[in-house]
């Protein structure tokens, strides 16, 4: 697991060992949540206001229903204000990823988003399955292959063709799609990797079930610094740190997402990795499950 050639919290390498598991082709998808809130009528985090007792110095504007979505700026700003490209919309949830007045018609095959953790870990004890630990997910989507940059190789675009829906062009503001996808991409866009799993690079930020730490080596909850381009703060979280001064933990999402790029966010490698707050739900962060090989003895 890890690379010492990217970012700090990246590193040390270090070898894991891991059962034997299985895991979804495809993250979750829009359809694929659907049938779960359905059938049980589940509430996404974004979709339930907060207890104004429990937030009480935050903008009351902040304390409605909504998530956060990417706004691209019209021109180059500066990559120190992620507030340039990120809103909290009310409003905005799996239904309507980019805010009351959209919806997710056409994207049923499209990974499902604005889902916090907990609605993650809902529907994989829902679907009799689990989240993925960080080393279960880094073990996947390599593959097979041993310290290759991507999930795909070393070479980004082999052939000049591209292996994930990811960001081409200057981020925030200019996005070239030269992969087809100015947002998410219906899954299966893009060739599996050699575990036959599709989209463990790109599209969209997946979550584990570890606790977010400086570095691998590191014991307890200490945060690493993160780029804001894959984790705006939410502004809930951020009113709770102001009340009780508290450091909240960070579960571990992997992948990255169909907004890195390189100029900013170079993370959709097997072995990068960023923390984000529990509660937090944006457009470019979904899940997928695994399950445990069945035991023979």
């Amino acid at each position: 697991m890890g690379s010492e050639d990217f970012y700090p919290e990246e590193r040390p390498v270090h070898q894991v060992h891991v059962d034997g598991f299985w895991m979804d082709t495809h993250p979750v998808t829009v359809a694929e949540f659907r049938r779960f809130v359905k059938d049980t009528g589940h509430v996404t985090v974004a979709e339930t206001a907060p207890d104004p007792a429990d937030y009480p110095d935050a903008d009351p504007a902040d304390l409605v229903p909504g998530s956060l979505v990417f706004t691209p700026p019209s021109g180059p700003v500066s990559l120190d204000d992620y507030r340039q490209w990120w809103s909290w919309v009310p409003g905005a949830d799996w239904r309507h990823p980019e805010g009351p007045d959209s919806n997710a018609g056409g994207r049923e095959r499209h990974p499902v988003t604005h889902v916090a953790y907990s609605d993650a870990l809902a529907y994989a004890r829902w679907a009799g399955k689990e989240l993925p630990t960080e080393a279960q997910w880094e073990f996947a989507a390599r593959g097979g292959l041993d310290r290759a940059i991507y999930v795909w190789g070393d070479e980004f675009a082999p052939g000049g063709r591209h292996q994930a829906n990811t960001w081409q062009g200057s981020f925030p503001w200019q996005n070239l799609v030269e992969d087809g996808f100015p947002g998410t991409s219906p899954v299966g866009s893009f060739r599996p990797n050699g575990y036959g799993l599709v989209d463990m690079a790109g599209n969209v930020w997946q979550w584990t079930t570890d606790h977010h730490t400086a570095d691998h080596g590191a014991s307890g909850r200490n945060v690493a610094p993160a780029s804001p381009c894959c984790i705006p703060r939410n502004p809930r979280v951020e009113a709770a740190v102001r009340r009780d001064g508290e450091t909240y933990p960070r579960r571990v999402i992997k992948g990255g997402s169909h907004l890195c790029a390189p100029n900013y966010c170079l993370r959709y490698r097997p072995a990068a990795r960023q923390g984000d707050t529990e509660e937090t739900s944006t457009c470019h962060i979904g899940f997928r499950c695994i399950s445990p090989e069945p035991r023979t003895d």
